[in-house]
């Protein structure tokens, strides 16, 4: 995400990072998202379900030390093969 002037926000680091994480089996994304997480304290809660109760959204938050780790979180979601989407 760019500011009006075409520069990346500054982000300090540590700190608290949120994805939302949408899949359609509960067991499985919790389990991708511990694994994502190598190791690091997060938490998570529900956040929607689609109208065909379908797919689900979690809000998955962590304490991310620096850009490469929230980057490698993030491509591990976006991998696994349980995972439809991740924002």
């Amino acid at each position: 995400m760019l500011d009006s002037e075409g520069n990346r926000p500054e982000i300090i680091y540590p700190c608290e990072w949120q994805y939302k994480v949408i899949g359609s089996d509960v067991d499985k994304v919790l389990s991708a998202i511990d694994e994502a997480s190598h190791g690091l304290d997060y938490s998570v809660s529900p956040s929607n379900v689609s109208k065909n109760q379908k797919y689900f959204s979690i809000n998955f938050r962590i304490e991310v030390p620096n850009e490469i780790t929230r980057d490698i979180i993030y491509e591990s979601l976006v991998k696994h093969e349980d995972i439809k989407v991740v924002l």
